[in-house]
């Protein structure tokens, strides 16, 4: 499925983990040896990541959703340390992962080469924290040799610079205020069910990146968007295809 849409809009806004990059099952393999670490039990990866969503979307207005979150995964644990204390043991954990693993999803690099050469505004919108975005911007080699962020990216917008994280449609109501743009400047490329109605809520068409770890909301996230791709190939075939 497809639509022709973003091609019209000169402003392209990409949500990082599980659309850009193939980071989610990462993370969940961290939040698995996170509760290791804290004596916690063996759970399927897919069972962590579930219930880390969940979490973060019903504490999105938290001061720190991600610090709300190790404290509630330490009680989960039976584990006595402070949300702090559990924060620090994620960071050193995941910066192995986030330096060296971490790599877009197939074709993901040259969709967005391509899009910058034909005068696209690239912005990104994550909820991902800003220092694991420096990560990718000045150590992550995947990612640096393929499409360097800072080269490609107009603007780079993190969980630090609203006060809600998605769905809430707060970071795109930032960005377009910040850039001068308008609902009808902009197309948004998502793969989680957050991410779809947090473009809902900011009234800008969506474009669905099929992930994996999205699958128990799939039904959901294709009837909020604007088309839907099983990969970055399918947005590619449609560039050529429209420009031609």
């Amino acid at each position: 499925m497809g639509n022709k849409s973003f091609l019209e809009r000169n402003t392209i806004i990409f949500d990082m983990d599980g659309t850009l990059i193939d980071s989610i099952g990462v993370w969940n393999q961290v939040d698995c040896a996170l509760m290791t670490a804290m004596g916690g039990p063996a759970e399927e990866e897919m069972t962590v990541g579930r219930r880390r969503d969940d979490f973060l979307a019903a504490h999105g207005t938290d001061d720190n959703p991600y610090l709300s979150y190790c404290l509630a995964l330490a009680r989960h644990c039976g584990c006595s340390w402070s949300g702090e204390e559990v924060f620090r043991k994620r960071y050193e954990i995941s910066r192995n992962f986030l330096i060296h693993q971490v790599d877009y999803k197939k074709g993901a690099p040259e969709v967005i080469q391509k899009l910058k050469s034909l005068g696209k505004t690239l912005v990104i919108a994550t909820t991902t924290k800003r220092a694991n975005m420096d990560i990718y911007r000045s150590l992550n080699e995947n990612i640096r040799a393929k499409a360097p962020l800072d080269a490609c990216f107009t603007a780079i917008y993190t969980r630090e610079d609203v006060s809600s994280i998605k769905p809430s449609p707060e970071v795109h109501e930032k960005l377009m205020a910040d850039l001068g743009k308008t609902r009808e400047d902009c197309f948004i490329f998502e793969d989680s069910l957050a991410g779809m109605q947090a473009a809902k809520a900011a009234g800008i068409p969506a474009g669905a990146i099929y992930d994996r770890y999205s699958e128990k909301d799939r039904e959901t996230i294709r009837q909020l968007s604007a088309a839907w791709y099983d990969g970055w190939n399918e947005v590619m075939e449609e560039i050529e295809k429209q420009s031609n």
